[in-house]
């Protein structure tokens, strides 16, 4: 008989079936006359009851049926009298498919702490806290690549392997065929890349937006979502070394056409969660975050306020709050700053704009002002920034002003200034770090959380 998933089974008009389900053994509990298994297969929060009639078996047979063993159970399923579930499956038959041994199995009933769950990531999905996590990152996955391809988005694959820093930080980890025990030397003793695999220094990129850029320049409208890496030493609950990107790019936009996209986008994705992972987030609210759900209603019913920096900054100021990193014009503000005009000023989202250009990237259009830059980030509840982005400077002589203003080096930005010398656009884009979107969905406060197997300082295991 063909496997049926639980979820397929938790619909009434499966009740009276015949049906093989197949699974993992989370509990077994009874007494002589009847056995009940917990039975989960990663297809949803909930578990099927097995019901086995100690008539049919024998306490032998049922030896190996252990917490963390998998087995294939025939039966039929029936309307379940028991608290906490609409059906269950009388067996017919059990066979144990792979046995866990009770004395070594890490995932015993007891509830475990999530910093114990890190050290098991290979095992760690399946409990109920992360399989939720991760059908919820699989959804919001889903519904990104939908909510560009409705939109008529071309995605595009930008390379991971780049000899370019985007943002210019030069926290890149670099990538090289190189022997480290004896590496080539030129005549003035450094290191010399001829001799390596692509004949130069290369890394694995921190961003696709410059390449997306180009894209947006031929296709009118890209987006890219893909891997990107840090080298930052930063053990903080929100960074990761390894973590996966959005990032749009617009030709013919402005920086009002950039925030309305951003708005509409993460209402989207958010609101794709709440209808598709309805039993995962009240799980996960029920667990972790009793707010959750309110909270992602907060976004989605809410019109994002549109606020310029130097007005924040003035808030800020005004407020009578003493904040932890001090607040003035010029600040690069901190998420303290950015949760205060969210929460409790204005107790909606918010689009910040107008940064000074000191603290943004050299490719934001300059203002009029020459002191402010086109940038736009948007600002949630309990997490501060969670999209950053802008008008990219379309202008060849100003962007060539600022990237020579912050040394930026031209033998690597001479394809990326050609977009500007042949056929310039007006365009915009933005990025958004999927798991800091995943960290607000499912209500966790820790990043390595949302990433099936997180890399951080000093930590690259599975």
């Amino acid at each position: 008989m063909k496997r049926t998933k639980i979820i397929e089974l938790l619909n009434p008009e499966m009740i009276g079936r015949d049906v093989t389900v197949m699974g993992w053994v989370r509990t077994r509990r009874g007494n002589k006359h009847v056995q009940f298994v917990a039975l989960n297969d990663g297809s949803t929060i909930r578990n099927i009851q097995i019901v086995l009639d100690m008539a049919k078996f024998t306490d032998e047979a049922l030896k190996p049926v252990t917490t963390g063993s998998s087995v294939c159970v025939t039966g039929k399923l029936v309307e379940s009298m028991g608290k906490g579930q609409t059906c269950e499956v009388q067996a017919d038959s059990i066979e144990v498919l792979g046995s866990a041994d009770p004395e070594s199995y890490p995932l015993q009933k007891k509830g475990h702490s999530l910093e114990f769950l890190r050290e098991i990531a290979h095992l760690r999905p399946r409990t109920n806290t992360f399989s939720a996590v991760l059908r919820v990152r699989s959804a919001l996955a889903f519904a990104i690549h939908k909510f560009f391809n409705e939109r008529g988005f071309v995605y595009l694959h930008t390379p991971l392997i780049t000899a370019s820093d985007c943002e210019g930080a030069g926290a890149m980890f670099q990538v090289t065929t190189l022997d480290l025990n004896n590496l080539p030397k030129t005549e003035d003793g450094k290191v010399d890349f001829s001799a390596d695999f692509f004949g130069k220094p290369t890394a694995l990129t921190v961003s696709g937006q410059l390449e997306g850029e180009l894209g947006a320049t031929a296709l009118g409208a890209i987006y890219t979502f893909g891997p990107t890496f840090r080298a930052e030493n930063s053990n903080t609950p929100r960074h990761l070394s390894e973590f996966w990107m959005i990032e749009p790019e617009v030709s013919f936009f402005d920086n009002n056409d950039n925030m309305e996209l951003a708005e509409d986008f993460v209402k989207y994705c958010i609101n794709y969660a709440l209808e598709h992972c309805e039993d995962d987030i009240n799980f996960l609210a029920q667990m972790y975050d009793p707010e959750l759900v309110d909270r992602l209603k907060f976004v989605t019913h809410n019109e994002f306020v549109r606020l310029t920096y130097t007005e924040g900054v003035k808030i800020l100021e005004q407020s009578g709050r003493k904040f932890e990193f001090p607040v003035y014009w010029g600040a690069d503000l901190q998420s303290e700053h950015e949760r205060y005009l969210v929460e409790k000023h204005f107790k909606k989202p918010v689009i910040m704009t107008d940064y000074p250009k000191e603290i943004k990237a050299f490719y934001m259009k300059l203002n009029e002002d020459g002191r402010t830059v086109r940038g736009m980030d948007v600002l949630f509840p309990k997490i501060g920034e969670i999209i950053g982005g802008s008008e990219r400077e379309a202008d060849y002589d100003k962007l060539l002003a600022r990237i020579e203003e912050m040394h930026i080096p031209m033998k690597d930005m001479w394809w990326y200034l050609d977009t500007r010398r042949f056929g310039t656009v007006p365009h915009a884009g933005f990025g958004l770090g999927f798991e800091r979107l995943v960290l607000f969905v499912t209500g966790m406060t820790n990043i390595r959380d949302v990433i099936p197997f997180p890399r951080t300082p000093n930590n690259a295991e599975f």
